[in-house]
């Protein structure tokens, strides 16, 4: 299939310097909220980009369950592939896909292990079925057939039917604490604006890129 003529034209809503907060994170903030507010579906949802130690990548979509000064925070099975590739290669990239805003964030950097109160606190807020599901998959390991998931599935129930569900040991969360974030706004004539923030130290270098 030939998809060189399948293209549109951006609109000019534009990125300008003068409008950029110092501070990425609340520059995300800012465009986090305009992306709910639109009511875009899954404005959580982020592409996470890994390596293994050999330099083979992977890709795939997690959802961000929540972000601070700190970095991103998502949770997965630690046994999962993605979570073996971050124990060989803690270094990951971001990509936030805001397709009807004409708008993406780029984020490069180091995915580290949260606590495990932390990974407990967000554990207890999710849903029942949500938390035995947690129990139920060996993230990412060859079954034979989804009816093992479902048998599996009832066992958990049966097992934790009364009382709280707890907390898997190979299941919480990662926090990608970001070394650089870039904002890419469209543009007509494809002169889109992007501006790049790089860590240092203490404080946030921002510079605009070329199309």
């Amino acid at each position: 299939m030939d998809l060189s003529d399948f293209r549109k034209e951006y609109s000019d809503r534009g990125l300008h310097r003068a409008d950029l907060a110092a501070d990425p994170m609340l520059q995300f903030e800012q465009w986090f909220q305009q992306a709910m507010d639109l009511e875009l579906h899954e404005p959580n949802a982020m592409s996470l980009a890994t390596a293994d130690s050999e330099g083979r990548p992977l890709l795939r979509t997690v959802l961000l369950k929540y972000f601070d000064h700190s970095g991103f925070v998502f949770f997965t099975n630690y046994e999962s592939r993605k979570a073996r590739h971050i124990q060989e290669n803690s270094q990951v990239s971001l990509l936030f896909p805001w397709i009807p805003l004409e708008r993406q964030v780029i984020v490069q950097g180091r995915a580290e292990k949260i606590s495990t109160a932390e990974s407990l606190g967000y554990f207890s807020s999710r849903p029942r079925e949500s938390q035995l599901g947690a129990w139920v998959s060996s993230q990412s390991s060859v079954i034979s057939s989804r009816k093992l998931l479902v048998q599996k599935l009832e066992e958990i129930r049966e097992k934790f039917r009364q009382g709280e569900i707890p907390l898997p040991s190979f299941w919480g969360g990662f926090r990608v604490v970001p070394e650089s974030i870039e904002f890419w706004q469209g543009g007509p004539a494809r002169l889109h604006d992007r501006f790049l923030y790089e860590r240092r130290e203490a404080t946030w270098n921002i510079e605009r890129l070329s199309p």
